[in-house]
Parts: C-alpha cells; sequence; structure tokens
C-alpha cells in the first residue's frame, strides 16, 4: 500500500477539477439550503416537536440519490473507457490500490460537502441567539451517521463505477441500487407477506438493515454497534467486489 497516498492527491486533483464535482456540490448546497430555509420558516408559524438539526437529517437520502452517483461515476468507468486504467496498473501499484485511491478521494469530498452545511448552524445560532435552536446531541448524532452511512454509500458507488466503461450507466447503476437499499428495504420491510412465520427470520433481516432507522438511532444518540458493523461490512463487501469486478474485466479485455 506504498502508493496509496500519491494516488488518493492524484485521485483529489482530478476530482476538484472534474465539473461533476462542482455540479454535484452547487446542487447539493442548493438543495439543502433551500430545505433548511423550510425548516426554519415552519418554526417561524408554529413550535416543532424536534429540533431543526433533528428535521434537517430526515430527508438526508434525497441529496444522496444524485450526489454519490456524480461523485463516483466517473472514477472507474471512465478510466477504463480512455484504456487507462490498464496502463495505470502496468506500473507497480495494485487493483487494491487503485480502488481504495478513488473510494477515499470520493469520500473525503463526500464528508467535506456535508460538513460544510454546518455554516447553515452556525448563522442560525448568531443570529437567533438560542441555543434551543442548535440542540448539540441530533447534530452531532446526525453528522456521524452521514459519515458511517457515506462510506457504505461511495463504497456502492464505486462498485457501480467498475461495472461498466460508461459513465452515465454507471451513474445509473449507482442510483439504482442506493434506491434499493435506502428507499426499497423500508417498503419490504413494511411487507405484510413478510410476517409469516417462515420467513420471520428474513424479515428481522431487513428490518435490521432499515437506513432510516439507522438514522433516527444516530439522531436521538443511539449508537447501536450492529449499525457500525452493518455499514463497516457493507463497505468492505462493496470494495471487494469492486476490485474483484476491476480485475475481470482486465482479464477479458
Amino acid at each position: 500500500m506504498k502508493h496509496y497516498f500519491t494516488l488518493l492527491s492524484h485521485e483529489i486533483r482530478m476530482l476538484l477539477v472534474s465539473p461533476s464535482t462542482y455540479i454535484a456540490a452547487t446542487a447539493f448546497l442548493a438543495f439543502m439550503g433551500f430545505m433548511f430555509t423550510g425548516i426554519l420558516e415552519n418554526y417561524s408559524k408554529q413550535a416543532q416537536e424536534v429540533s431543526p438539526a433533528h428535521q434537517f437529517f430526515l430527508f438526508f437520502w434525497l441529496p444522496v440519490f444524485f450526489m454519490v452517483p456524480l461523485l463516483t461515476m466517473k472514477c472507474l468507468a471512465e478510466e477504463r473507457r480512455l484504456g487507462t486504467l490498464e496502463t495505470l496498473l502496468t506500473t507497480p501499484v495494485t487493483t487494491t490500490e487503485v480502488v481504495l485511491g478513488k473510494y477515499s478521494a470520493a469520500y473525503l469530498l463526500y464528508l467535506a460537502l456535508w460538513l460544510s452545511t454546518g455554516g447553515f448552524f452556525y448563522v442560525l445560532k448568531h443570529f437567533s441567539g438560542d441555543m434551543r435552536f442548535v440542540d448539540p446531541g441530533p447534530l452531532v448524532g446526525g453528522y456521524v451517521f452521514i459519515a458511517v452511512s457515506g462510506l457504505l454509500f461511495i463504497a456502492i458507488g464505486v462498485f457501480a463505477s467498475s461495472l461498466s466503461r460508461n459513465q452515465a450507466v454507471a451513474g445509473i447503476l449507482g442510483f439504482t441500487m442506493l434506491f434499493a437499499l435506502i428507499i426499497g428495504n423500508g417498503f419490504l420491510a413494511d411487507a405484510s407477506w413478510l410476517d409469516r412465520e417462515a420467513l420471520r427470520p428474513f424479515k428481522a433481516a431487513v428490518t435490521t438493515m432499515q437506513i432510516t432507522s439507522h438514522r433516527d438511532d444516530f439522531v436521538r444518540g443511539v449508537v447501536d454497534t450492529r449499525h457500525l458493523l452493518f455499514y463497516l461490512s457493507g463497505t468492505v463487501l462493496a470494495l471487494i467486489f469492486s476490485i474483484l469486478g476491476v480485475e475481470a474485466k482486465l482479464l477479458h479485455s
């Protein structure tokens, strides 16, 4: 792994000059700013049962659907299309180093974009002068959830990029996988046919994988080790599949 940090710095530079990065950043900050404004308008009309931070993270999945594919769709698909991935792997670097370098760069940018939304709460605290609007529990818990869940979301995006030479196809695949994991899993957990005795173990597994339930626990300050294990194991699995996918494509190219 001695070339990992060299690859990481290169990938960060490439992301910073990529138009899709700025499209994702602009769309993300515009959407989150619009949503935060709506939350404050609701508070100005009537008292709410939960803090602004709690409401802020309720719809985390909406920006994830477009931001993650935009950040990851080029990382492997474009390299394969241009033939630069094969050239890169003829140098003294391994497939693992390449995949981890690209993954880490996308994840760091993902974190940076989310952390930039902390400015919303700073402005709220500064102009409201009321600490009740900035409850540190849900705020810290929400950002911890974003950091932990982002490990898996970015890994899924990288895996999708390893499956195709076309970055648009990779983006659509990434969106589909994330939608199935976040939204599809929630609908499946609520399905009545899973209440059958024979299917209860499967329903228990599906319920454990509910992303929105994990978010609620983190925002309440509950850090369940099962949630952490789910995201970490899922991340490792997605990255292993990405590495194997790249090596398999190279063998058949």
